[in-house]
């Protein structure tokens, strides 16, 4: 009888409310880093509520064909977007973080991050136009890329790294909502027939910019934050923070961006549709955890820098929760691959059946890499190690896609995929391994 009661104990905790609510209000910390999830997770759902309404009517409207060429427009122009971020999404964010007390501080981060992000915004969009009107490929559809590209602007507008930095989710929530709602609106409002396909990309980057106009007015009223001409050190300096970070990201695109990019070298742009269609799915349901990412990557860089064994400690707990919740969401999506596709693609995208299987364990396998990677490696200051994995994960990736593509077009693909994120994963938690950190144990060796 004595050893039922610490389970009868654990089992009376769990359903108790003034538990729950004393162990995510407790301190000060748990609150904020309460209310920061909460934020970011009713963006998370009205960013999978808006699609789950735009997605179905989008590619039945466009199909198959048109779908796939929009997609691979914004695989192209996805690169410029990468270049303009230059990996301040995490370097920046993790020096807001430690300098949020500091106003001089965050103003100078500002102003040099800014600025550098405007100069390569402005190289990308030479650079994306040689291209272009260069390659027959593009010509044929210059309005398309022109129009896409005004994503890239968006990005650059919206410093989402700085309100994560600052731990104010709640800007990021409402200014991602103003977004998503004009482009759910202008979709039925302009989208009617197949011939439409070129506007599609243009109004998601119109409610990014919007949003972006309004976020810099905010930084600079309730924050204080003013723009002035950063010093050449300080220029330098975040140029170096984001170095390997910008090399990581770039590696990550090569089995990611790149994935479409290369399915539509080789295959039509149905057989493209076939792919993003099932990849759309498995980036909204990734995306799902994001939320729990988002929120502790500026508290766990803070935290690491007073004490790594604290910051073990609770990543420990942070694996368990999104190991065992990505898990239930691949299986999930395992079995209900087809009632999914048919649902929310429709019957013309039966072959998407296939794609989403072998792609299910993405969102248990990538959350596991976020956790050993961003929120353990780069907290660590493994920066150079993290990048490299990545470089060696993409050469994997590339070799695969252009040995199978050729021969099973999305199915190729997909596998490529499915081999590379495995890699990452297995060889990041390796090198944490060998290095004393046992994040599944919390300690550090």
């Amino acid at each position: 009888m004595v050893e039922v009661k610490p389970y009868w104990t654990k089992i009376r905790f769990f359903f108790n409310y003034h538990n729950w609510k004393n162990f995510f209000f407790s301190s000060p910390t748990r609150k904020k880093l309460t209310e920061n999830f909460l934020s970011l997770s009713v963006l998370q759902g009205l960013n999978y509520l808006l699609p789950l309404i735009t997605l179905p009517y989008l590619v039945r409207v466009l199909g198959p064909e048109k779908y796939g060429l929009v997609a691979f427009a914004q695989a192209f122009i996805a690169y410029f977007g990468i270049l303009t971020d230059y990996g301040f999404n995490l370097s920046a964010t993790r020096e807001i973080s430690i300098q949020r007390e500091n106003k001089e501080k965050i103003s100078a981060i500002f102003s040099s991050v800014m600025l550098i992000k405007f100069v390569f915004l402005i190289l990308s969009f030479i650079l994306m136009s040689v291209l272009v009107f260069s390659i027959h490929k593009f010509r044929n559809e210059w309005l398309l890329y022109f129009l896409t590209f005004g994503t890239v602007l968006g990005q650059v507008l919206f410093p989402i790294w700085f309100f994560q930095g600052i731990e104010r989710m709640k800007y990021i929530t409402w200014l991602n909502i103003i977004a998503k709602t004009i482009f759910t609106v202008l979709v039925f409002v302009l989208i009617h027939q197949k011939t439409d396909y070129v506007y599609v990309p243009f109004l998601g980057a119109l409610g990014t910019i919007i949003s972006g106009v309004l976020a810099l007015g905010i930084i600079r009223k309730h924050f204080k934050v003013n723009f002035h001409l950063p010093s050449k050190n300080e220029i330098i300096h975040q140029l170096r923070e984001g170095w390997y970070i910008f090399i990581s990201t770039v590696a990550i695109s090569l089995y990611s961006i790149s994935n479409t990019f290369i399915l539509g070298l080789f295959a039509s742009n149905t057989i493209v549709g076939y792919y993003s269609g099932a990849e759309k799915i498995i980036n909204a349901v990734q995306g799902l955890l994001s939320p729990i990412s988002q929120t502790i990557y500026p508290h766990i860089s803070k935290i690491a820098s007073e004490s790594k064994e604290r910051a073990l400690k609770f990543l420990q707990k942070i694996t368990i929760l999104i190991g065992s919740s990505s898990f239930v969401l691949s299986l999930l999506i395992f079995l209900l691959a087809e009632v999914v596709v048919k649902i929310l693609l429709g019957g013309q995208y039966l072959e998407s059946i296939k794609v989403l299987r072998i792609l299910s364990f993405l969102p248990f396998i990538v959350g596991l890499s976020n956790i050993f990677g961003i929120q353990t490696m780069l907290t660590f200051d493994y920066k150079k190690a993290f990048s490299n994995i990545l470089i060696i994960a993409s050469l994997i990736n590339i070799t695969l896609a252009f040995i199978l593509v050729p021969f099973f077009f999305h199915i190729g693909i997909a596998f490529a995929v499915l081999i590379s994120e495995t890699f990452v994963t297995i060889v990041m938690f390796v090198y944490l391994q060998r290095k004393g950190i046992k994040v599944l144990e919390g300690k550090y060796v």
